[in-house]
């Protein structure tokens, strides 16, 4: 079983991982990336919902449940957008590491917010994220980076923390499939409604791009989400976090091998540090929930 979770675990960053395969290409045909948007969450949606009936699942939710869902759904949008946004700003490695910022921000919120405690270990790894960051804008004799695609794609991260967060502190009584399903509904009438208000065609021009659309659904985002939840169940959400960290490293393979991004030492270093950041924040976090769960049946 320990085997299956590190397998799965390793399957969900890559597919994660994979997705400038699928949106770079749109993106040079000038294809819309809210229609994109749309039927890549749509189609998970249906993906996800059949798996659902499959189990035969409950689809019932209530009014609270509805409206964090649905907030949910808008967090999850916001960061799709801001970062397909980036990719036409920065290279869709340097985008991908910098997105992976997220679990760092967590923690700033975390201890911000709800007065959570940063331990030596946290603030290491605080430094060392931004130390990433800044050495990816390190250029030649100084920072040369566009600021306004850094700024995008943090708040591409941004949103996905406060996403993390409010699962994490709603309480929410569903599975996390159910999750999935709802988010990814959510998620897909967000941008259905932005390019209806644009007044978007919704048409499909061909059957290559309805199938890309099926594969980019199933591939970056039902596969990974499955492959997340069972990796958990079998090893635990630390360890499987930690795996998360191949996902810039795919997303920078794939950049580097099919859209000849060039691989310098700065990307190399920056790539690096981050995700030594991301991983001492896991393990950081990690001691600290044993440390309260300790306490508390101490206290008991």
């Amino acid at each position: 079983m320990k085997f299956k979770g590190y397998l799965l675990g390793v399957l969900s960053s890559v597919s994660f991982g994979l997705i400038p395969i699928f949106i770079l290409p749109l993106k040079k045909a000038n294809f819309s990336m809210d229609i994109t948007l749309f039927y890549r969450f749509l189609f998970s949606a249906l993906m996800v919902g059949g798996y659902l009936l499959y189990s035969k699942e409950n689809f019932r939710i209530n009014r609270k449940e509805l409206l964090i869902l649905s907030v949910l759904g808008v967090c999850y949008a916001l960061s799709s957008e801001f970062l397909f946004i980036g990719y036409d700003f920065l290279t869709p490695g340097i985008a991908s590491t910098v997105l992976f910022i997220y679990p760092v921000i967590v923690a700033l919120i975390m201890f911000f917010f709800y007065k959570e405690k940063l331990t030596k270990l946290s603030l290491i790894s605080l430094l060392f994220a931004f130390a990433g960051v800044i050495v990816l804008c390190l250029k030649g004799k100084g920072l040369e980076i566009n600021f306004a695609g850094l700024g995008i794609v943090m708040l591409s991260s941004l949103f996905y923390a406060l996403y993390m967060v409010i699962v994490n502190k709603s309480d929410l009584k569903v599975s996390g499939f159910k999750l999935s399903f709802y988010s990814m509904l959510f998620t897909s009438a967000f941008f259905m409604i932005k390019a209806s208000a644009e007044s978007e065609s919704f048409a499909i021009p061909s059957l290559s791009i309805l199938i890309n659309f099926i594969i980019f659904a199933f591939l970056t985002t039902v596969i990974s989400s499955l492959c997340l939840v069972y990796a958990i169940k079998y090893i635990g959400s630390t360890p499987t976090a930690i795996l998360g960290a191949l996902e810039p490293v795919i997303a920078v393979m794939v950049s580097v091998l099919m859209f000849h991004e060039k691989f310098t030492i700065n990307l190399l270093i920056g790539i690096v540090l981050i995700l030594l950041g991301v991983i001492l924040n896991v393990i950081a976090d990690n001691r600290k929930s044993k440390r309260n769960t300790h306490k508390t049946l101490t206290e008991v």
